[in-house]
């Protein structure tokens, strides 16, 4: 075989391997890209939902210590309870479960007696108006579990 031949096909072996790498190179970097901003663009589409539940919970979670039974702000117990299902699609199994003990909490609430200014005083004192720490809690569990997969 003529020696210029074997030059030129090494050349173009060369070349091939080093376009294959490249190009698998930049693909490999372009996937890991698109899974970090899925990941992140998770994060933020978490923590909107999350901070949108704590406060129509709270809202409710309010309401139901100063208005009777007869009573309940239903809307605002709906969009409480959407808030929960779109948690179902989104959320790990913990932060639903915890989500929907806060909404059995508060539609209990509801049943019980009107609570005073005083009694309200008392509540937060004992740390019983806090019925939002433990869902705090298991969100930023979930938030650290998330971190964890994406590096």
């Amino acid at each position: 075989m003529n020696a210029s031949i074997v030059s030129a096909l090494a050349a173009l072996a060369g070349a091939a391997i080093g376009g294959f790498m490249s190009a698998s190179a930049s693909w490999l970097a372009q996937q890991r890209q698109a899974r970090a901003q899925w990941f992140i663009h998770d994060r933020l589409r978490r923590e909107e939902l999350y901070k949108e539940f704590i406060e129509e919970a709270s809202k409710c979670y309010v309401d139901a210590l100063q208005h009777d039974a007869s009573k309940p702000d239903i809307p605002s117990l709906v969009v409480m309870y959407s808030k929960i299902s779109r948690m179902h699609v989104l959320s790990s199994p913990k932060v639903v479960a915890c989500a929907e003990r806060i909404g059995r909490k508060i539609l209990n609430t509801y049943l019980e007696p009107d609570r005073s200014f005083l009694e309200l005083r008392e509540m937060i004192n004992s740390n019983a108006l806090d019925i939002l720490s433990e869902f705090s809690d298991v969100c930023r569990a979930e938030f650290e579990t998330l971190r964890a997969k994406q590096f």
